[in-house]
């Protein structure tokens, strides 16, 4: 560390200690110290605060011929054996001190906020917009906003603001469901919620004052949001009173989930700050939010006592590579690798455009810019690279210009001296944009131009350095040929040739440039026909007959001879070229590749052989400390069971890093990663890729310190692409009916998130359906952290059959946040079809659900079907075991909400029942929101009663399919809403042959859904019928919702005791609540959640009770409710609600609380609550209810502090209408009430008359008898007290018999 340092005592009193070889011991913290007779003086000192883990011993050194040059202070903390004043430094004695405190050296660089731990424990980097920590190799600073705001501030000046905020919290929609540090609903991230205002704001986000940032600066970070929602998002820069704006969205927003962002900063002297705003307007509400702040490779090169002799020293005593000087990089930090006295013995030259081309020609294309020209809705450098200022100038070419090309002056053959060209160049908004640089031959007797170096795709708005090493034995000059595609551009700066880059005094003029580059005529030739016989339109494809599209091109489906439209797609073994794979990489590592003869790790390729090629990561000359990158040509589209296999070698020290990552829709996903050592051997591996849609590329990531001892590389061989192509199918494609025992069949898990289906025995439920011990297909949304929304599993492209099918599964939704599983069938064309669907908890079993697959006449399009789950937290899981699909209809499903269909059910009549929601708010008749999921998103079926859709007296029906018959009596529940004024009258039939009504209902309604419930018993196929009857009244309607047919009696209203479901109690989660719900289940049944072992209704491990846990919860509590259905007002006197509860939590810590809360058109009333400790046993409760309107009874479970481990549990709740909670007395109880006084009478006359007999014994005694001796002998039996029960309250005798 370099700062202010203090010398303490009196240098004079010290006395001149001159430079000797003699040893001198400095104290305890000191080292034996010993120097030779040309070295500086020394200064001893005790340690100061700002070397605490440093020897305090300094050096002296005063500059001999400038006195601009400060004099060098050195911290000695080893041994010096030879150790001398640097050259222009000469020795001085102590006395040349100034006094006590000398501050006379300063480093430009400040301790605080600089990247850099200079303090032992980082508390110098503490709020500095990251959180302090011990820096390691390659990590960065960064602040997740768990803990706080890490020093970042709102600076906004209207009440569109940034907040610490949470899923859940005060953030509205759309918000994120997770942050991004633990992908769950616990996270804190930094946002913005929608504005209400109608006047554009702006929120700003400002980091604190960060001090000095290296040209390898990154800043990464993660954003949430889509360009209908944020206008836009910036990132801005200041600096010496200018405003850089490093990145700006501008509708380059998308895609759903969280998306990564990396800006490379350049070189920033002197202090500066970081600026993140939002901007919201009339049409885009404003809300983003931001996470996982990190700073990468952001901190200066640290002081050194001395460099390696590949490494240069600068000035402020810091090591950088002597390739890294004159490079145009300060890379020092102090400028002194690139200023005239580093550069003048290789004096470089250099073309920085700021002021004009120099000795550059621009043969076309190409114009001098400076970034504060740039066009704010373009992909145009904001800032040049010399300066890295908006002021400064570069050369651009722009995407309307064509192809740009610049010429150098012409230059001697250079195969005796190493001419080396180094430049910088910007590669950005296109993937087909492109920069060739290409070396052009005036020898006239052999003209050639061979391409040296070519660079595609995006590589981001950065400006990226590369060297070429240039040997060539005819006069040359050098071309740089710029190509830029759809809304991309070109840039180049800062030139540099080295000097032995020898430029001819009288050059000839350029040859003619050069056309079609031969690479590109070889990719190009099919058959002896080129693009350029005008066979095909520009840009296609020809092969034999055939011209194919772009998009036709690496679509996994050969269509010319040998396959050759799928040949330069990323499948190869390196043999011949690199398959199509080209290096994107932007930094000190790149990827090449190479032969196995010409390296010497690995020694073979994956086959074993000597003379192999694969690709291999090596050193490169990029500024920036990114990983290697290669990237394929557009893919797709893929099939569901495509996957990539590759053989991979990694042997790095301590370790290095290989991934395969999908590039799609603007996001990047890692689809495999390794950091595991390969143990010098190739190995195998295959990275499922699933299905997906056209364009996406892969990339390959790898990353290794080269430069440490023991790493041998990072490489990949034998890439090929499997079971890709989407047309076709094999045998086990069509095995749609599945146990998964022997593996998934014909269903494939989509990788597009993070969320996978994955094929399992053991997560989960804990158990298949098939046998109890086997396999099933299970998601799990928490591990590992999953931060997509949805997950689907899908099956290959199946051929329709002439017949309908019946396909059945079982399913199981589990879970205090379980959010909705739903199936699908897709063809292409059409819209999806949705076929059942379920949302929340349904209890910790499985479930069995049908599905009719309808298969239009004589369709020839094919279909596929896809499980498809959406979640709504982070606690829960989703399975499904044992598909089985059979020719024919399904019967009438047992279940329907309505969500994805009308489940068969058909209108007739006068009237049209319609399946409808009210999502966009248009909804002219129908409630606000269904019963299913209690929004405006869910669906129910309503018909219009208004007199012009039914008049009075008219019917409408509503018919279900065919219901199998019942072996027992059942239930059928349904849920009905009745609109404001009288609608008319709904009623339920029977059909069984002739239709029987089994419920009617006529009378206004309100805003609540009401549950209807009828015994059936039909012994033949039958139909459940609705029937509404018009009143003739003006904007009426009746709706149904969630039908449910099950086996049993209907349980009494606002009673349960779990045994077969949670009856009329809803769990669906209550808004601002945090999305959680009661579950369901029973003591044997496993489970990821604690619960009772025994239910009350039986009191064995087989019964079932509701319960929640509260861990779920998290900091600042929150809660779940359990809800009754609507009930009537109650009798004078009210009604008695009684239940058993089960609370278990640790004693003596937090608990958990247990309320009982009536809910009306009057408010909401706390009727009971409790906090329970850990009791291992069910307790009652009792509550009189009353209430004069329509109410509710509602089980909050909560928390009464922070997070604990420890379940809720309820059972046996029994509503009594109109009966009062106090116990009623036993009728033997009245009769011995009646008798307490005659028996009281009774006792007192025994008690006189033993007090007599007891005064005539002790007399008899007194004379010396014994009256009771011979009766004791005979009798050695004793009464004793057998006859007397006793209990708590009082003591009972016993009736007297007849024998007393």
């Amino acid at each position: 560390m370099w700062g202010e340092l203090g010398v303490l005592g009196n240098a004079a009193s010290l006395g001149s200690a001159l430079c000797s070889n003699s040893k001198l011991i400095t104290g305890a913290k000191s080292p034996h110290l010993g120097f030779p007779s040309s070295a500086c003086s020394l200064v001893i000192a005790q340690s100061v605060p700002l070397l605490p883990d440093l020897s305090s011993t300094l050096l002296f050194c005063p500059h001999s011929s400038s006195h601009s040059t400060p004099p060098l202070y050195s911290a000695i903390h080893s041994p010096l054996d030879n150790f001398s004043c640097p050259r222009d430094y000469v020795s001085a004695p102590l006395s040349s001190l100034p006094g006590l405190i000398f501050s006379h050296y300063v480093s430009s660089r400040k301790t605080i906020c600089n990247f850099v731990c200079d303090f032992w424990d980082c508390s110098d980097e503490n709020q500095c917009g990251y959180h302090q920590e011990s820096p390691s190799l390659r990590a960065p600073f960064a602040c997740d906003f768990e803990q706080d705001t890490c020093g970042w501030q709102d600076i906004s000046t209207s009440g569109y603001r940034w907040l610490r905020d949470r899923a859940g919290s005060a953030f509205r929609s759309p918000e994120p469901h997770s942050d991004h540090t633990f992908g769950t609903d616990l996270g804190w991230y930094m946002a913005v919620g929608t504005h209400q205002g109608k006047e554009p704001a702006i929120a700003a986000l400002r980091s604190p004052v960060l001090h000095e940032a290296a040209a390898t600066c990154e800043i990464r970070f993660w954003y949430h949001g889509n360009i209908q929602d944020v206008a836009n998002l910036r990132m801005e820069l200041t600096h010496n009173s200018e405003t850089l704006t490093l990145w700006q969205s501008l509708g380059q927003l998308g895609g759903n989930g969280w998306q990564e962002l990396v800006v490379a900063t350049g070189r920033v002297q002197g202090d500066f700050w970081v600026t993140i705003s939002a901007t919201r307007n009339a049409t885009h509400r404003g809300a983003v939010a931001l996470d996982d702040m990190e700073f990468w490779n952001c901190g200066l090169p640290s002081p050194q006592n001395s460099c390696t002799i590949y490494q240069h020293h600068c000035n402020n005593y810091a090591c950088v590579a002597l390739t890294e000087l004159c490079d145009g990089e300060d890379n020092c930090g102090d400028t002194s690798d690139e200023n005239q006295v580093s550069c003048s013995e290789v004096r470089h030259k250099v073309t920085d455009f700021e002021n004009g081309l120099g000795e550059w020609t621009n043969s076309s294309g190409w114009v001098i810019t400076q970034g504060s020209e740039a066009s704010l809705a373009s992909a145009e450098p904001i800032r040049d690279h010399s300066k890295n200022s908006a002021s400064g100038s570069f050369l651009l070419s722009k995407a309307d210009e064509g192809t740009a090309v610049l010429v150098s002056p012409e230059f001697h053959p250079s195969h005796t001296n190493t001419c080396l060209f180094t430049f910088y160049y910007y590669l950005h908004g296109s993937e087909a944009g492109s920069l060739q640089l290409s070396l052009q031959s005036q020898d006239p007797e052999s003209p050639q131009t061979d391409i040296i170096r070519t660079r595609r795709g995006e590589l981001g708005a950065a400006w990226v350095r590369d060297r070429v090493t240039i040997y060539f034995e005819h006069p040359f000059r050098i071309l740089l040929k710029g190509e830029t595609g759809p809304g991309g551009v070109v840039g180049l700066d800062d030139l540099i040739l080295s000097q032995q880059c020898k430029r001819v005094s009288k050059a000839s003029a350029p040859g003619p440039l050069p056309g079609v580059p031969q690479y590109l005529q070889q990719l190009t030739k099919i058959d002896s026909r080129t693009q350029m016989d005008n066979f095909c339109e520009p840009g296609h494809f020809s092969c034999g007959e055939l011209c194919l599209s772009p998009e036709q091109l690496c679509d996994f489906v050969p269509q010319c001879a040998g396959g050759v439209d799928e040949e330069n797609c990323g499948g190869t073994n390196f043999e011949s070229d690199t398959g199509g794979w080209e290096d994107a990489s932007v930094g000190h590592l790149q990827w090449q590749r190479l032969s196995a003869q010409n390296n010497s790790d690995p020694r073979t390729d994956s086959e074993g052989n000597e003379t192999g090629h694969f690709l291999l990561v090596q050193q490169a000359w990029g500024q920036l400390m990114g990983v290697a990158r290669a990237r394929t040509p557009v893919l797709g589209p893929s099939g569901p069971a495509c996957a990539l296999r590759m053989a991979y070698y990694l042997e790095g020290h301590p370790q290095g890093f290989l991934a395969l990552r999908v590039v799609e829709d603007g996001a990047h996903k890692l689809a495999w990663h390794i950091q595991t050592n390969s143990n010098d051997t190739w190995r195998w591996v295959t990275v499922p890729l699933g299905e997906r849609m056209r364009p996406f590329q892969l990339e390959l990531l790898g990353m290794v310190d080269l430069n440490v001892p023991g790493t041998k590389g990072v490489g990949v061989d034998e890439i090929a692409f499997v079971n890709c192509n989407p047309i076709e199918t094999t045998e086990k494609d069509t095995e749609l009916s599945c146990n998964f025992e022997r593996d998934s069949c014909g269903w494939y898990p989509e990788h597009k998130t993070d969320t996978l289906w994955q094929r399992t025995s053991i997560q989960g439920p804990g158990y298949d359906h098939t046998t109890s011990q086997g396999h099933f297909m299970y998601l799990d949304p928490s591990e590992p952290p999953a931060r997509g929304r949805g997950a689907r599993l899908l099956t290959a492209l199946q051929v329709p059959p002439t017949h309908n099918e019946c396909l059945s599964f079982w399913y199981h939704l589990y879970g205090p946040q379980i959010g909705t599983l739903s199936l699908m069938l897709r063809r292409d064309g059409e819209a999806d079809m949705h076929l059942w669907a379920r949302t929340g908890t349904h209890g910790n079993r499985w479930q069995q659900a049908w599905a009719t697959l309808s298969h239009p006449p004589d369709s020839v399009t094919k279909y596929h079907l896809a499980f498809e789950a959406h979640r709504n937290g982070y606690h829960g899981n989703m399975a499904v075991d044992d598909i089985t699909v059979r020719p024919g209809p399904c019967w009438a499903p047992q279940r329907c909400s309505f969500e994805s269909s009308a489940c068969g059910f058909l209108s007739s009549g006068q009237g049209t029942w319609q399946r409808q929601g009210n999502a966009t708010g248009t909804t002219i008749r129908g409630p606000r929101a269904d019963h299913t999921t209690e929004t405006p998103e869910g669906h129910y079926m309503m018909v219009d009663t208004s007199p012009s859709a039914l008049p009075q007296g008219q019917t409408a029906f509503l018919t279900s399919e065919e219901y199998s018959p019942l072996a027992q009596p059942g239930c059928l529940t349904f849920w009905y809403h009745l609109s404001l004024q009288n609608p008319g009258t709904l009623r339920v039939h029977v059909e069984e042959g002739k239709r029987r009504q089994v419920f009617s209902v006529s009378a206004q309604g309100g805003f609540a859904w009401r549950l209807g419930s009828v015994y059936v018993q039909p012994e033949k196929d039958w139909k459940v019928v609705f029937e509404a009857v018009g009143a003739g009244v003006e904007h009426t309607y009746i709706a149904v919702d969630d039908l449910h047919l099950k086996d049993g009696p209907c349980p009494q209203p606002g009673s349960c005791d779990f045994e077969s479901d949670m009856c009329s109690w809803s769990h669906t989660p209550w808004p601002g609540l945090g999305g959680y719900s009661w579950d369901w289940s029973s003591g044997a049944t496993p489970s990821r959640y604690p619960q009772p072992s025994v239910d009350h209704t039986l009191g064995t491990e087989t019964g079932h009770f509701a319960f929640f846990d509260t861990s779920v919860l998290g900091p600042g509590g929150r809660a779940a409710w359990l809800r009754s259905e609507p009930l009537p007002p109650t009798p004078m006197g009210g009604s008695c609600l009684r239940f058993w509860y089960h609370m278990g939590f640790p004693e003596h810590f937090y608990k958990g609380e247990l309320k009982v809360l009536l809910i009306s058109s009057q408010g909401v009333l706390t009727l009971w609550g409790t906090g329970g400790y850990l009791r291992h046993q069910w307790l009652e409760g009792h509550i009189q209810v009353t209430s004069q309107v329509e109410f509710q009874i509602v089980f909050e479970a909560t928390l009464g502090g922070q997070p604990v481990l420890g379940p809720i549990a309820l059972d046996d709740i029994m509503y009594q209408t109109g009966q009062s909670c106090e116990p009623l007395v036993p009728a033997g109880e009245e009769s011995s009430k009646s008798a307490t006084i005659p028996v009281v009478t009774i006792t007192l006359l025994i008690a006189l008359i033993l007090g007599l007999l007891a005064f005539v014994v002790w007399r008899r005694l007194k004379k010396g008898g014994h009256p009771f001796k011979r009766q004791k002998e005979e009798n050695n039996t004793s009464s004793g007290f057998d006859n007397v029960v006793f209990n708590s309250d009082h003591v009972t005798l016993p009736p007297v018999t007849g024998d007393q």
